[in-house]
């Protein structure tokens, strides 16, 4: 392993490993002999057959968690959410496109998604994503958009909802 630091190679030594996003990776901290920082790596399964996205205009490209990740992030850009919830979002995405499609999964099925959990998170951030997801033509469609989530918060208790309350810490 390249030290991220010093860029010395294999002059690293693995202090703590552990399984993480439910086993089907494994966190390791590192520390790298020549400069004495620490940095973490992540090492996942490769899978065999990449599972591509189709996009509206049906061209198709690789899946990327990282996509995922960024636009989320874009969406609660200084918003009061912990990156590890953000996390989690990502995560739980992640596992349903693998449970739910072999080879390809639509880009409408990962928006639908990422709105989901957004919508259930923080109606602000929800409202960014929808707003550039749906492509909105004009404001009135972007005020009744977000009339629909004041209704819908009106409903509920105030405040943020951890998505996964109650999961056991991993």
């Amino acid at each position: 392993m390249r030290c991220p630091y010093c860029h010395t190679d294999d002059k690293d030594r693995v202090i703590d490993s552990r399984p993480v996003e439910e086993g089907t990776a494994i966190r390791r901290r590192r520390i790298c002999e020549s400069c004495q920082r620490r940095y973490t790596t992540y090492e996942r399964i490769e899978e065999t057959v990449r599972m591509m996205v189709i996009k509206k205009d049906g061209t198709r490209v690789p899946f990327d968690r990282n996509r995922i990740l960024a636009g989320i992030q874009k969406a609660l850009y200084k918003r009061p959410v912990p990156a590890d919830q953000i996390a989690k979002i990502v995560d739980a995405i992640e596992e349903e496109v693998s449970r739910s499609f072999q080879r390809e999964v639509p880009s409408g099925f990962l928006g639908e998604r990422v709105m989901g959990y957004l919508r259930q998170l923080d109606p602000i951030a929800y409202v960014r994503f929808a707003s550039v997801y749906r492509e909105f033509r004009d404001l009135g469609e972007l005020v009744d958009e977000a009339q629909d989530v004041l209704k819908d918060a009106k409903e509920q208790t105030p405040g943020q909802i951890d998505l996964f309350e109650g999961e056991g810490k991993k």
